[in-house]
C-alpha cells in the first residue's frame, strides 16, 4: 500500500512529515492523509515522491517484490490518479521497478493533462475502445480500437478524447516513471 510505503521510505531516512513536505513541495497535511489512508495522491503527487525517494512510482504501491505471477482482476486494483484529478488508472501490473501497464478511460472532450509531459520512458498505448488523439511534441496522432501507438516517453506528450464516446486504453510504460 502506498501509506505504508510512504511512511517506510520517510522514517528510513529520519524525516518529519514537515521535513520531507520542504524537500518535495508536498504539504505536511496531504503527506499525513496519504499516509493514514485518507486521501489517494494524484499521479503528480507519487512522481514528486517517488523521485525524491530515487524510486519508480510503482515501487511506492508494493512493501514486498512482486510475486512471480500476478492475477490483476477488476475490483482488485489499485489506481492513480492523473494529474488534477482528471483521470484515474488502475494498475494492470505488480511493482517490479521494469514496467507499468495501466488502464485508462476518457470520457468525450477530456484530457489527461492541461500541458504536456515527458519522462525518460519508452511507452506504448494500445486502444481497446473508441478513438484516442495523442498529442506528441508538435504532432497528434488518432489512434483507433485495436491500434497503438509507441513512442520515447522524452517527447512532451498527454492524451485527449476528440470524440463523442468514451475511449479506453492501456499504456505501458518501461521503466516506469519516476
Amino acid at each position: 500500500m502506498i501509506s505504508q510505503q510512504l511512511r517506510m521510505l520517510r522514517t528510513q531516512r529520519g524525516l518529519s512529515l514537515r521535513a520531507l513536505a520542504a524537500e518535495t513541495g508536498v504539504s505536511a497535511t496531504l503527506l499525513s492523509q496519504i499516509e493514514r489512508d485518507v486521501t489517494e495522491p494524484s499521479l503528480a503527487t507519487l512522481r514528486r515522491l517517488a523521485g525524491f525517494f530515487g524510486e519508480s512510482v510503482s515501487a511506492l504501491f508494493d512493501d514486498q517484490h512482486s510475486p512471480p505471477v500476478w492475477v490483476s482482476r477488476p475490483g482488485n486494483r489499485s489506481t492513480i490518479t492523473g494529474p488534477r484529478g482528471r483521470l484515474r488508472y488502475e494498475r494492470l501490473t505488480p511493482s517490479n521497478g521494469q514496467m507499468e501497464v495501466l488502464r485508462g478511460v476518457l470520457a468525450p472532450g477530456e484530457t489527461t493533462a492541461d500541458e504536456m509531459w515527458a519522462h525518460p520512458s519508452l511507452e506504448c498505448t494500445v486502444v481497446v475502445a473508441g478513438t484516442l488523439t495523442v498529442d506528441l511534441g508538435s504532432d497528434s496522432h488518432v489512434v483507433a480500437a485495436g491500434e497503438a501507438i509507441t513512442f520515447d516517453a522524452r517527447q512532451p506528450h498527454r492524451y485527449r478524447n476528440a470524440s463523442d464516446t468514451a475511449v479506453e486504453f492501456h499504456v505501458s510504460v518501461t521503466p516506469p516513471n519516476p
